[in-house]
C-alpha cells in the first residue's frame, strides 16, 4: 500500500471510529445526562440469619397410665415447641434510591471516586443475593402401630340366651359362650408396663450371667442392644416421642431516620409455624433496638461550598442489641449510614 492509499485509509479509518462514537451517544436512553456521574448514598440493611429447632411432640397413648405402673411422670397431650439456636446478624451496603444525586466529573473526580471506595457514596445498585425461605413440612401423624408384641385382644365369658321350644310354649335357656373383645386401654398398659420390667430383669440376669444362656463378645453387646431396642419401643408407648427439625430463614430490617425510638421487629417465632416474618402476629417477636452515637454540631454539621460539590454520607456507630422483650440475646457496634450525617464535597479541588 503506497503513502496516499494509507492516507486514505487512516481518514476514513478515523470518519468511521467518530461515527460509531456519535450514533453510540445518540443510542443512549438512559434518564442521566451524557457526560454527568449518577450516585446514590449508601444505606446499610441489617440482615439476620435464624436458625431454629422445632420439636413435634407426640404423646403416648399409655401417658395416663406411666405414673401407675412405671413410676414416672411423663408429658400427656401433643405439643409443638420452637427454640433459637443460632442467630447471626450482618450490616450490608446498598444504595438508598431516595438519595439520588448527579454530578459532572472535575479535577477532583479522583478523590470523589476515593470516596465511593470507602463506601461513603454508593456508584452501583448495591444489590446483594439472598437465601431461599424454607418452611416446615406438614407434621406427621403419631404412629404406635408396630410397637409392642402383645394382643390387643382378649376372651371374656358372657351368657347368651336363646329360646328353646318345648310342649307348646317356649323356654329361655342360658348358654355360656367366649366372645373375642377389644382390651381394654389400662389393660394393655400394665401388660406393657409387665413386659418393660421383664426386659430390664433379662438385661441384668444377662450382664450378672444369671442365665442359662452363655452370652460373650459381640453375642453379649448384640443380646444388649436388642433388649435395649425393645424396651425403648415399649417405653414411647407411655412417655412418646418426638420429631424434631431444624429450619434456617434470613430477615431484612432497614432502620429508618424517621422511626424516633429505633425499635424494629427483627423476626418472630411460632411454635406452631416456626420462624415467621415481622408482620405474623402468631409469633413471639424479636426486637432490635439501635442507638446512635452522638456527634456534637461541630462534627456534624455540613460547611456550605462553593463550585461543584457532591453529597456523601458519614455513617452513625450504633450500639445494636437484639431482644426477645426480656432477655438479650446479641448485641454488637455497627455503622448505619442512614442514621449518620450527610457532608459535602467539592469536586471543584478548591
Amino acid at each position: 500500500m503506497n503513502m496516499c492509499k494509507m492516507k486514505m485509509y487512516i481518514v476514513a479509518l478515523s470518519a468511521a471510529l467518530l461515527t460509531s462514537a456519535m450514533a453510540s451517544a445518540q443510542d443512549y436512553q438512559g434518564s442521566d445526562p451524557v457526560g454527568t456521574l449518577a450516585y446514590a448514598l449508601p444505606q446499610t440493611t441489617l440482615t439476620f440469619e435464624v436458625t431454629a429447632q422445632r420439636e413435634q411432640f407426640y404423646a403416648g397413648p399409655y401417658a395416663k397410665y406411666a405414673k401407675k405402673y412405671l413410676g414416672v411422670d411423663v408429658r400427656q397431650q401433643n405439643e409443638s415447641t420452637c427454640r433459637l439456636k443460632e442467630i447471626r446478624m450482618t450490616p450490608y451496603v446498598e444504595a438508598d434510591q431516595s438519595r439520588r444525586f448527579v454530578v459532572t466529573p472535575g479535577s477532583g473526580s479522583s478523590s470523589f471516586l476515593q470516596l465511593s471506595a470507602q463506601g461513603l457514596v454508593a456508584v452501583g445498585d448495591g444489590t446483594f443475593g439472598r437465601g431461599s425461605f424454607w418452611r416446615f413440612s406438614t407434621p406427621n401423624q403419631a404412629d404406635f402401630s408396630g410397637k409392642g408384641v402383645n394382643s390387643n385382644l382378649t376372651s371374656e365369658a358372657t351368657t347368651l340366651y336363646r329360646n328353646v321350644r318345648g310342649q307348646g310354649t317356649y323356654n329361655t335357656v342360658a348358654i355360656q359362650q367366649d366372645v373375642v373383645v377389644e382390651k381394654p386401654l389400662e389393660q394393655r398398659a400394665q401388660e406393657a408396663a409387665e413386659t418393660i420390667i421383664q426386659l430390664r430383669r433379662k438385661k441384668i440376669d444377662i450382664v450378672t450371667g444369671n442365665t442359662d444362656a452363655t452370652f460373650s463378645g459381640e453375642a453379649l453387646g448384640a443380646a444388649l442392644s436388642e433388649i435395649d431396642r425393645l424396651e425403648q419401643e415399649y417405653l414411647s408407648l407411655f412417655i412418646g416421642y418426638s420429631d424434631i427439625q431444624d429450619q434456617t430463614m434470613k430477615f431484612d430490617v432497614v432502620p429508618s431516620p424517621s422511626n424516633k425510638n429505633q425499635v424494629y421487629v427483627a423476626f418472630r417465632v411460632s411454635d406452631t409455624e416456626g420462624l415467621v416474618a415481622s408482620d405474623n402476629m402468631s409469633g413471639k417477636p424479636y426486637l432490635l433496638e439501635l442507638k446512635p452515637q452522638t456527634v456534637s454540631t461541630a462534627e456534624g454539621e455540613a460547611r456550605a461550598v462553593k463550585g461543584s460539590y457532591a453529597v456523601y454520607r458519614v455513617p452513625a456507630i450504633c450500639a445494636a442489641k437484639l431482644t426477645d422483650g426480656v432477655n438479650v440475646i446479641l448485641q454488637d457496634r455497627i455503622p448505619v449510614y442512614q442514621l449518620g450525617t450527610e457532608s459535602i464535597f467539592n469536586l471543584s479541588g478548591k
